[in-house]
């Protein structure tokens, strides 16, 4: 028998997913980056993510899925529940 308890991991509206974000102290490309979403050059120079900016829209319709903004509540600690730590080790 398998000790697996299910966790709900709502995906967040955008709102939530941009307060995350800033409450980490990351640039939307910085966050981009520690979860892997693709980043471009800007049209003004610097780099961007038209991806995390699509996620984090009002407007748009997409949402991060609830297990990876679980990972990045995670990463950023911020997890109401969870931390991550090191392993024995390593």
């Amino acid at each position: 028998m398998s000790n697996f308890s299910p966790m709900e991991m709502p995906a967040p509206s955008g709102d939530a997913l941009k307060a995350a974000r800033v409450a980490a102290g990351l640039s939307q490309v910085e966050a981009a980056q520690l979860m892997g979403y693709p980043v471009q050059a800007g049209s003004r120079g610097g780099l961007q993510s038209r991806t995390w900016q699509a996620l984090e829209s009002p407007t748009d319709p997409r949402n991060m899925p609830g297990p990876i903004y679980a990972m990045f509540q995670l990463l950023t600690r911020q997890h109401p529940q969870l931390k991550l730590v090191q392993a024995e080790g390593a």
